[in-house]
C-alpha cells in the first residue's frame, strides 16, 4: 500500500479552474497506476481520470474529457488533476486512488484499487 493525502479543492464558480493534488507516501508511487473518482451524493463513485505507472495512457470519463488533465510526476510521489470550465455537476468529494496490480491500464473499478485517500471537496456554484 502507499499513503494518499489529498488537496486542493473547495468552492468555485461555474466556469472556474481547480487543481487537485494527491501526495503519496509509504511505497515506491511509480510502480502503482492512479486515478480520481468522484462521488456526488446518492451516487456511486465513478471514475473521472486515471494514469498508467509511467504516465503513457491516460483515461478521462466522457463527461470530462477536453476539461481534465491528469498528470503525474513520480519523482515528486503526486498525481494531479487540472480541472478547468466546472459546472455545477462537477460537484462531488473527489478520491485519489492507486493500484500496483493492473499497471499498464490506466481505467479501473473501484475494488481494483487498494489505497484510497479520504477525498477531497470540490463544490462547483451557478
Amino acid at each position: 500500500q502507499v499513503q494518499l493525502v489529498e488537496s486542493g479543492g473547495g468552492l468555485v464558480q461555474a466556469g472556474g479552474s481547480l487543481r487537485l493534488s494527491c501526495a503519496a507516501s509509504g511505497r515506491t508511487f511509480s510502480y502503482y497506476r492512479a486515478g480520481w473518482f468522484c462521488q456526488a451524493p446518492g451516487k456511486e463513485r465513478e471514475l473521472v481520470a486515471g494514469i498508467t505507472w509511467d504516465g503513457g495512457n491516460t483515461y478521462y470519463a466522457d463527461s470530462v474529457k477536453g476539461r481534465f488533465t491528469i498528470s503525474r510526476d513520480n519523482a515528486k510521489n503526486t498525481v494531479y488533476l487540472q480541472m478547468n470550465s466546472l459546472n455545477p455537476e462537477d460537484t462531488a468529494v473527489y478520491y485519489c486512488a492507486a493500484d500496483r496490480r493492473y499497471l499498464v491500464i490506466p481505467a479501473g473499478r473501484p475494488d481494483e484499487y487498494e489505497s484510497w485517500g479520504q477525498g477531497t471537496q470540490v463544490t462547483v456554484s451557478s
